[in-house]
């Protein structure tokens, strides 16, 4: 008997024991423990958009919006929309110079300072976006875009992209390629370049600023996006014509620009939670770009917006200058050079599985 009673005493005092430890745990969990890492950063993210701009302004907001949730907190990222702090075209300088942490932007828009830098965004005749991303996370893309960045302290991570593009509006006919003599053009990129060898004129400009030059005869033409972002900006109340395809921008990726000094300070786990809230960002503005695009050309084109394709004639010569500037772009800097030779060999490779297989099945199925 006094052995069962010992016993049964020292089962009850376990139960007790597993009910405080319990209850310890219930009043602990979701707290950071003990020795954990719990300071807090509060950064700011200047980007080249206008404020929640569709697409791209929503992205750098969601990207904001994800890192908070997942750190709990522990990271808060800001967003400026372009002018806000700084102006839309100096969002690099401002995160390599230090002063704002982050920022949201298109590579080929810092050319000036970093010529390799479009060999990130856009090619003319170039790569989709599902083969940038392949080059760029599978093919040794993302290693020589952080090299080119990194004399500049700045980190480049792949959050955002367009997906085809349209050829943009134009206020005058393109029957064929003397058309393009003269032309005014807001186009950036290597694709800019193309227009300026085809004998029109670039002007640059951020997207505030794309309507009013278009309206006012400033610019004779404009490309920006596409249909969906066109459209918010109210181009097609601008100019007359609406042309494809977006041979200048197959695909544009955005990028996230990292303070590499600021970045050193995050510990481990939170630079995960960026890295992973620009992945997604990375493939959620493809799918809303590709799903309202569609949506957004369907009611230009109920509205009475002229869409047109360009003639073969102009798409071919297009095509070959593309060729002679990508080239002659990349041989006048050692930089671009050594990545326009590195990724100019893997493209090959998608571009010929491509023909192969997928090329096939988008003409068959029409």
């Amino acid at each position: 008997m006094k052995r069962r009673q010992i016993l049964a005493a020292a089962g009850v005092g376990l139960a007790a024991t597993a009910l405080a430890g319990c209850k310890q745990e219930a009043e602990t969990a979701g707290k950071p423990q003990a020795g954990a890492d719990t300071e807090t950063f509060n950064w700011k993210m200047v980007t080249s958009w206008p404020k929640n701009f569709p697409g791209v302004g929503v992205g750098a907001e969601r990207f904001a919006t994800l890192v908070n949730e997942m750190s709990n907190g522990r990271l808060k990222v800001k967003v400026y929309a372009a002018g806000e702090l700084v102006p839309a075209l100096e969002v690099f300088d401002a995160v390599s110079r230090g002063t704002a942490e982050m920022g949201h932007g298109a590579p080929y828009y810092w050319k000036g300072k970093v010529p390799a830098a479009q060999f990130f965004c856009a090619l003319p005749f170039g790569p989709n976006a599902q083969e940038m991303n392949a080059w760029l996370h599978k093919g040794g893309g993302m290693q020589l875009w952080e090299e080119t960045y990194k004399p500049f302290g700045v980190l480049p991570i792949a959050c955002g992209a367009t997906g085809v593009q349209t050829a943009g509006w134009f206020n005058k006919e393109i029957n064929g390629v003397d058309d393009f003599n003269g032309l005014k053009m807001r186009t950036p990129g290597l694709g800019g370049e193309v227009l300026t060898k085809m004998g029109g004129t670039v002007v640059n400009m951020p997207a505030g600023e794309i309507f009013t030059a278009l309206q006012t005869g400033a610019i004779d033409a404009t490309e920006w996006i596409g249909p969906y972002n066109d459209q918010a900006l109210g181009l097609h109340k601008a100019a007359k014509y609406y042309y494809t395809p977006g041979w200048q921008e197959p695909n544009v990726t955005f990028e996230l620009d990292i303070n590499i000094k600021a970045w050193e300070t995050l510990p481990a786990d939170l630079q995960a939670i960026v890295r992973a809230a620009a992945r997604d960002v990375n493939g959620d503005m493809l799918d809303d770009y590709n799903a309202k695009n569609m949506e957004a050309m369907e009611q230009l084109k109920s509205e009475g917006v002229e869409v047109r394709r360009l003639p073969d004639e102009v798409l071919a010569k297009l095509k070959v200058v593309a060729a002679e500037v990508v080239d002659a772009s990349a041989a006048a800097d050692p930089v671009a050079s050594k990545v326009w030779a590195q990724q100019k060999a893997y493209l090959q490779r998608l571009y010929d599985y491509a023909e192969s297989n997928e090329k096939d099945i988008y003409n068959i199925r029409g």
